[in-house]
């Protein structure tokens, strides 16, 4: 099956790459600038994926440009799911990455797929924001969100919290 995962080259797309690899994937970029629709277009309908794995976004809070993170991760994804649906026929999966970020800060013990999002910083609101506009997408593409927590390891750039506690 013929894998794009966007953000390939991010912290997370390098691990997702060899699992899918390991699977029997094959795995290609995405190396269009997302707010570019024409480019991601003319991309997708070149590549014509069998599934995809967006992981592309401003994953970072404390990014200076906070419109970045809407361009990006709203508008973008957009652009994405427009093309996957017009150029794309045989598309099986596609995989939103969003974050429990859009939980904010909570008071509770434990959070579930219950727990109400509510979202205190520009990141954590364009996540949402993504996930409410994909709903516009769910009777179109097989799409599924997933909400991952924060986690670290190998290769994840010094400016998130643990890499940066370790090179210090």
């Amino acid at each position: 099956m013929l894998t794009l995962v966007t953000g390939l080259n991010g912290f997370t797309g390098q691990y997702i790459k060899l699992e899918l690899e390991a699977h029997g994937h094959s795995v290609v970029g995405l190396k269009s600038d997302l707010t570019d629709r024409e480019a991601v277009f003319r991309e997708i309908k070149t590549i014509k994926p069998e599934s995809v794995v967006h992981l592309a976004s401003i994953a970072f809070v404390d990014h200076g440009n906070s419109n970045s993170f809407y361009e990006v991760n709203l508008i973008g994804t957009n652009n994405l799911l427009s093309a996957i649906y017009e150029n794309s026929p045989n598309i099986t999966s596609v995989l939103l990455a969003s974050s429990a970020n859009v939980y904010g800060n909570s008071d509770d013990d434990l959070l579930n797929e219950d727990t109400l999002p509510n979202p205190t910083n520009d990141y954590a609101v364009s996540k949402l924001s993504m996930e409410n506009m994909s709903k516009l997408w769910f009777k179109k593409l097989p799409l599924f969100i997933v909400r991952p927590f924060n986690y670290t390891g190998l290769g994840q750039d010094e400016m998130f919290l643990i890499p940066k506690i370790i090179s210090h």
